[in-house]
């Protein structure tokens, strides 16, 4: 595998991430154009999340079907039309619908990615890809709201969509021209009802797919809040302006850059458990760090972020060969893998930015605490996978 094609999966992944970060920081300004509130609002957020969770459940058996590029071009041209009509819509109504159909097509390329990965590439090599594929995807979010925010106070909510539009229609065009299809005909599956319906219920009544899926998604969860909630969390929490969104994000995604590389880098040298056991632990340390200063301090930038960023990257380190070991588990039928590691994922983000997430508002101490519950969930699902017996793989 190629520079090239690494870049160009990562860049498919990004759409996912760019349609909600850039959007955070409109979040308000689209409130008040529509004269509602901040919690209505949040809702084009929730529906988008909700949407892109139902549609990874069909976007890997789909590739494993009719390949991987035919799906990826055509949710490519969906969100391409859905982005240009949320720039365009005249309601909060409209609105809603043409995020429901970009949260419906955005989910190929991190769904579909993750599957040509594993066709190309196995054990360290595919963990060293993903760990790339990770970092180049990880300048989108620290990109995203900084650019969201400018867009925001100087042309307004609607020129965020009509940047994202722009950059589908980009990368519409890169993928026409050097995607590959890494699916050779004679490994397809035949697109039946009835074997599809048994593959899903192989993959989907696996134990330890099951929790190794909810430990990886829940790893998210010390850094979901702070991005679910970013509005509340930069200007209520630290009181920073609508352009300030990138003291929060750039550390971040700093932190998951820098892990992301740091686990590509060792892939060959340390085994993928000591590689999750050292994530998981600076993880841990880093959240319970946030968790006690925001109970005994009244929280300020850059203090509140320092940790933030540590958490992140211990996530990136961990997650790459989590991810590999997960689809492992299932090697004939990778992609559907993927989209239910991916629906498992997604589900977990849209509830905690849409009902857990505003209870959190204004609120430091909450933030901290919800995320810190949520790591411990992560490792507490991770370990029971690991002690679980291993059972027939789908296919075999």
């Amino acid at each position: 595998m190629r520079h090239r094609e690494i870049i160009i999966l990562a860049a498919l992944s990004m759409l996912g991430a760019l349609s909600i970060d850039a959007y955070l920081p409109a979040l308000p300004s689209i409130a008040k154009h529509f004269s509602v509130s901040l919690a209505a609002s949040q809702q084009t957020l929730s529906v988008y999340l909700f949407a892109f969770a139902f549609m990874m459940l069909f976007y890997g058996t789909l590739s494993d079907s009719f390949g991987r590029r035919p799906v990826i071009l055509a949710s490519l041209l969906v969100y391409f039309l859905s982005s240009l009509g949320a720039g365009l819509s005249t309601s909060l109504e409209q609105l809603i619908v043409f995020r429901l159909v970009q949260g419906l097509s955005a989910g190929a390329g991190s769904v579909v990615g993750r599957a040509i990965i594993g066709d190309m590439l196995t054990g360290a090599e595919a963990q060293k890809a993903m760990s790339y594929t990770s970092m180049v995807f990880g300048l989108a979010p620290a990109i995203a709201p900084v650019l969201g925010g400018w867009l925001q106070a100087t042309l307004g909510w609607r020129s965020i969509f009509g940047s994202i539009t722009l950059f589908c229609l980009i990368l519409l065009l890169v993928c026409l021209k050097w995607l590959p299809e890494s699916l050779k005909q004679e490994h397809r599956h035949p697109f039946h009802f009835q074997i599809i319906v048994s593959n899903y219920w192989s993959v989907a009544r696996h134990g330890e797919f099951i929790f190794r899926c909810l430990g990886l998604a829940m790893t998210f969860s010390g850094v979901l809040f702070y991005i679910a909630g970013a509005p509340s969390f930069v200007m209520d929490v630290l009181h920073l302006p609508v352009t300030s969104f990138g003291w929060l994000f750039i550390p971040l995604i700093g932190g998951m850059t820098l892990g992301s590389m740091v686990a590509g880098k060792v892939s060959h040298r340390w085994t993928p458990t000591f590689t999750i056991t050292l994530g998981y632990t600076i993880m841990v340390i880093s959240s319970l760090t946030s968790l006690i200063y925001s109970l005994l301090f009244v929280v300020s930038f850059p203090w509140a972020i320092v940790p933030l960023g540590i958490c992140a990257f211990g996530m990136a380190l961990a997650s790459p060969a989590m991810t590999i070991e997960t689809l492992e588990l299932f090697p004939k039928v990778r992609g559907l893998a993927s989209s239910l590691q991916g629906f498992y994922f997604m589900i977990i983000f849209a509830l905690g930015s849409g009902l857990i997430c505003p209870l959190l508002f204004g609120s430091a101490p909450r933030m901290a605490i919800a995320a810190f519950l949520g790591l411990a969930l992560s490792l507490f699902f991770w370990l029971i996978a690991l002690k679980m017996k291993p059972q027939n793989l789908a296919g075999e």
